[in-house]
């Protein structure tokens, strides 16, 4: 056999023993596709879950100037002690609900923890009227008190509650707008019923709901009730 014929033969047996996974290339390994799905978002940070804050509420320097009483009736707490029968009146013209007005009125009235027993009506004759008010009605009703429209008053025949405050309150309270709230009623209410201010009696302690918190506490903490410590009736 030629030697060139031989070599062909040769190359031609080889080829067909070979391994093809040898000789093959290797496949290059094939990498994952890029996600399209975005990252998982971080866990919310928890909400605190005391009472929400209330909306704030623009009160206008000054309303209609003319009171309306709020219809209704509401029963006193039972219990024993001075029942004492009294009405809600709202200025025409503010940005408040009169009947939820009169519904924090009266829950605040009638805590253990507050002067006597409430009754409230909407006619005469009562001992007190509690009146929410514009700043410039404040300023009018109080006379010859100068509130220059911040403060509220009790003029003899009203506990004047200036609405401004009754919406914002005041830094001594810390953001706590219900319990300044109370703290109004009580105060104003209070000199209706013949009670004097009174004045921080030491560092630290509660201050009496006489205290003229809304200007300073003094050295005393924030206190909406008469009777902090409990039901006052029980002991008489």
């Amino acid at each position: 056999m030629p030697l060139l014929a031989l070599l062909l033969l040769l190359l031609v047996v080889l080829a067909g023993c070979a391994d093809p996974k040898a000789v093959a290339p290797p496949s290059p390994s094939a990498s994952p596709p890029p996600s399209s799905a975005a990252p998982a978002p971080k866990p919310l940070a928890p909400r605190h879950r005391g009472r929400a804050p209330e909306q704030e509420v623009r009160v206008p320097h000054s309303a209609s100037g003319r009171y309306a009483v709020v219809p209704g009736s509401d029963r006193a707490r039972r219990g024993r002690g001075a029942l004492v029968r009294y009405l809600v009146e709202v200025e025409r013209g503010l940005p408040f609900d009169p009947f939820a007005f009169a519904a924090e009125v009266h829950r605040t009235l009638n805590d253990v923890r507050g002067w006597a027993r409430f009754q409230r009506v909407d006619h005469g004759p009562v001992r007190v009227r509690v009146a929410l008010s514009s700043p410039r009605m404040t300023i009018r009703q109080c006379l010859p008190l100068r509130t220059g429209g911040e403060l509220s008053c009790w003029n003899g025949r009203r506990s004047v509650i200036n609405a401004l405050r009754w919406a914002k309150g005041v830094p001594q309270y810390g953001g706590d707008l219900a319990a300044y709230r109370r703290y109004l009623i009580n105060h104003e209410v209070g000199h209706a019923l013949g009670h004097g201010h009174r004045r921080c009696p030491g560092p630290g302690r509660l201050a009496p709901v006489m205290v003229q918190q809304s200007k300073s506490l003094g050295r005393c903490r924030p206190n909406p009730w008469p009777y902090p410590h409990g039901d006052h009736d029980k002991r008489r």
